[in-house]
């Protein structure tokens, strides 16, 4: 394949790992769960175990890393009649950072 333009995907791949993260966050979907205190990785969402906290956000980040990868996939066709604005890549990755800011307000504002 000649003149995929992979570059002009970029974008994409921010705006949709931005969007598909918020996501995984609310509906806690783990591609893995990692158990600091006993050092185990699991498969997916697995609860707590009790010799202490389970951790979610590398799961989170594998999870929306292969969503936006899939979506790019899907764009990368596109991309020879049609560029995405440059904007796109912080616009929307901004707006989701505001999202965060309200969704742990309670975090911020005691």
């Amino acid at each position: 394949m000649k003149n995929l333009n992979i570059e002009r995907t970029l974008p994409i791949f921010a705006a949709a790992f931005a969007v598909i993260y918020v996501v995984c966050v609310e509906m806690n979907w783990a591609l893995v769960t990692y158990h600091p205190r006993i050092n185990e990785w699991d498969w997916l969402t697995k609860p707590a175990r009790a010799s202490g906290p389970a951790m979610y956000w590398y799961g989170w980040l594998c999870t929306s890393a292969l969503g936006a990868l899939a979506v790019s996939l899907v764009a990368l066709p596109f991309m020879r009649r049609w560029t995405p604005p440059v904007w796109l890549g912080w616009v929307i990755p901004l707006i989701v950072m505001a999202v965060f800011v309200y969704l742990l307000r309670g975090f911020f504002l005691r």
